[in-house]
């Protein structure tokens, strides 16, 4: 597909105006735990902003006019879905490592072998911006077809500093060609390419922090991320990388407690990081230092799911000490293949016991604080995008109940409608 096929892709008007009758709404608005539903409800939009949420009843005729009138015939609405932890944009595919756990072997042990994150290096720097583009849309595609309208998307697998720009340039240019809101996250430090084999401070040194100045200096990039583990980086490599960001401005989350506890989730707290993401191994101390900084904890059930892990996040501390909890698919080429946020919430309650609500806030409200992004969206309020989808659904349970089904009706973008597999 050359640049100007994919810039001419299903572009549609950026914003609208109109009517939304006759709905069920989950508004994800509530304060405290529930979903915030309103019977016979009503949403007006006008610029792509939601100017009226509430019973069609209260709204007054003057407001309802001029504006085009949708009736959903008593279908339910949410806040449209936010992805908020994805490594969408990528080359290859990594199917013969899946082979290879299915013989045993262990993600680490995938990993000290010059497999995981790395063997995806090759294929990523092979490719142009446009061929990056061209692999992720069918990604990104499949997304939106479920009502996503947010998606954040990391760099991290080309490890040079021209090839995470481009992976980030490639990130922009979806955003650009779907209607969908893209955040960008700069994840330089993620894996140590093999030049660089056990000086993991000469690659911070020599590309990831020269590469973030570039990124920022490139208006590419919205937040820091890293990989604090024992295969990636220790928590130190990472406090550099968060010095870094923190003199540029940008807000920083973290790859943490995945496979053991370095205390990286304490670590991105005291930089009051946006999240903290999988935390399998972290402690209740910890969550309760996350839930005190506003520290998002996102859990990735799919990753979790693939490497059939068996140590649980801490639910039950999280809870306990109050921590904001989102759900994200962690789509990657690895460790999950995974493209949908509805088998996501699937997993999160069947894997990790998380109930339907806590599911439904995971891929909305709280996956949009994970974002910084609460202000503009993730729940249906006055003032917020006119980001919501509209779903063939009894009862929001059927969101998170049912596998390999996908209920979407409408998704509507800052005030523009589209129908399930339309991209514009």
């Amino acid at each position: 597909m050359s640049e100007d096929q994919i810039s001419a892709v299903n572009v549609g008007p950026v914003r609208g105006s109109g009517l939304w009758v006759n709905a069920r709404i989950a508004t994800l608005a509530g304060q405290g735990p529930g979903l915030g539903l309103i019977d016979h409800g009503a949403i007006l939009v006008r610029d792509g902003r939601i100017a009226f949420v509430g019973q069609a009843a209260d709204l007054a005729a003057a407001d309802r006019a001029g504006v085009p009138v949708t009736d959903c015939g008593g279908r339910w609405i949410t806040p449209a879905l936010v992805d908020c932890h994805t490594h969408l944009v990528y080359g290859g595919n990594r199917a013969l490592e899946f082979e290879m756990r299915l013989a045993g072997a262990t993600y680490e042990e995938i990993a000290r072998a010059g497999g995981g994150i790395v063997s995806s290096v090759t294929a990523t720097n092979a490719l142009s911006v446009d061929q990056l583009v061209e692999q992720a849309l069918p990604r990104l595609d499949t997304l939106i077809a479920e009502g996503v309208s947010t998606v954040e998307i990391k760099s991290g697998y080309a490890l040079t500093i021209e090839g995470e720009l481009n992976m980030l340039r490639a990130a922009r240019r979806l955003g650009d060609i779907r209607p969908v809101r893209i955040v960008t996250s700069w994840l330089a430090a993620h894996a140590t390419p093999p030049a660089y084999k056990g000086r993991n401070a000469d690659y911070i040194t020599n590309v990831v922090l020269p590469g973030l100045e570039a990124a920022h200096a490139q208006g590419l990039v919205d937040a820091v991320d890293g990989f604090c583990e024992g295969i990636a980086f220790s928590p130190e490599d990472i406090a550099r990388v968060f010095d870094a960001a923190k003199a540029l401005g940008l807000p920083v989350k973290l790859h943490a407690e995945q496979l053991s506890d370095l205390g990286g989730a304490r670590l991105a707290a005291a930089y009051d990081a946006l999240s903290a993401d999988h935390l399998e191994y972290l402690s209740a101390e910890d969550a309760g230092v996350m839930a005190e900084a506003g520290t998002v904890a996102v859990l990735l059930p799919g990753a979790f799911y693939t490497l059939r892990e068996k140590q649980l996040p801490p639910i039950a501390a999280l809870r306990a000490a109050g921590t904001g909890i989102a759900l994200a698919t962690d789509s990657n080429p690895g460790t999950s293949p995974l493209t949908s946020l509805l088998l996501t919430m699937n997993m999160g309650a069947t894997l990790f016991g998380l109930t339907v609500d806590e599911c439904l806030a995971g891929v909305t409200c709280e996956a949009a604080r994970a974002l910084g992004l609460q202000a503009q969206t993730g729940t249906l309020e006055v003032g917020k995008s006119a980001d919501f989808a509209i779903w063939n659904i009894e009862r929001p349970a059927e969101l998170v109940y049912r596998i390999g089904f996908n209920p979407l009706h409408q998704r509507v973008f800052e005030g523009h409608t589209t129908s399930p597999g339309a991209t514009a």
